[in-house]
């Protein structure tokens, strides 16, 4: 029998490795293309594609965008304008699985964090994702709603706006030095294979009005992946560190437990992080 996902943000770095991963699996993938901000049009294309499952995964996430109002518009009520779809269609979808992220937990007191961990959000980003969890909520009565929290991944295809992208380039093209900010962070790093097969499970064994956390419980500091960089490409990058991509309201650590995860779906095989790395510098060399 075939199994339709409606898939927003199908273009973007999870959607196209999601897109690969779920045809793989048997399913039937069709890419919401509408506007999320443009309700009546994200009605009708939804109502056109009477999904058996829906993915959500669009979104603004580069903490660093600039129109803060965006985050509000697309994150949040972007979301709201497609719940209102689905909750209009005569016949409702197995799961719905919102995309939220591990940021909505901010600097959290505990590592690694559990789903009970109280969150903390501080940027607008995180603000907005919370923000749309708490709206959901208000349609789990009639969706089969399942929210994930990602920890940082990262794999072939992420845009270079973001830290392990931009380090691939510059040890790919041999670049003599390279600006960031706080090289002590830590961060999971996963790798966004891991994650898209996480997503495929909790679509048939995740338990609605649940959130989850999709992680690994295996943080590293971003001095640890240029160092795992520098072994694998035998490059040795200055490091400058700039004191004006040091947020004011920095995020030193996010580490998730994998726990309840884990107990839905099963354990996950996740790659080594140099073999993601790796996987990456091909591509770039490509």
């Amino acid at each position: 029998m075939t199994k339709r996902i409606l898939l927003t943000g199908a273009a973007g770095f999870t959607g196209q490795h999601f897109t690969a991963a779920a045809q793989r699996a048997g399913y039937v993938v069709r890419p919401l293309v509408s506007d999320l901000t443009d309700a009546q049009a994200v009605a009708d294309e939804t109502a056109a594609s009477a999904p058996d499952y829906v993915v959500h995964l669009a979104a603004i996430s580069a903490i660093t965008h600039t129109d803060e109002e965006a985050f509000y518009r697309v994150n949040l009520f972007g979301t709201q304008n497609l719940l209102k779809a689905l909750v209009a269609l005569p016949k409702a979808p197995k799961c719905v699985l919102l995309a939220s992220s591990s940021n909505v937990y901010g600097n959290a007191l505990v590592s690694p964090i559990d789903e009970s961990t109280c969150p903390a959000p501080v940027n607008h980003y995180a603000i907005s994702k919370l923000s749309m969890e708490r709206l959901a909520c208000m349609f789990s009565d009639s969706l089969a709603l399942v929210i994930v929290r990602p920890f940082n991944y990262t794999g072939v295809g992420h845009d270079a706006r973001f830290v392990i992208p931009k380090l691939i380039d510059h040890f790919n093209r041999r670049a003599l030095k390279i600006e960031l900010g706080n090289l002590e962070v830590e961060r999971e790093f996963n790798d966004v294979r891991t994650v898209c097969e996480a997503y495929l499970r909790l679509l048939d064994f995740g338990q609605p009005k649940q959130v989850y956390n999709v992680c690994s419980g295996r943080p590293v500091s971003l001095r640890m992946v240029i160092d795992a960089l520098t072994r694998i490409t035998s490059h040795n990058l200055q490091i400058n560190v700039n004191p004006d991509f040091i947020r004011a309201n920095e995020v030193h650590r996010l580490c998730g437990n994998p726990a309840l995860l884990e107990a839905c779906i099963g354990q996950l095989q996740h790659p080594p992080l140099e073999e993601t790395l790796q996987w990456m510098l091909e591509a770039a060399r490509k």
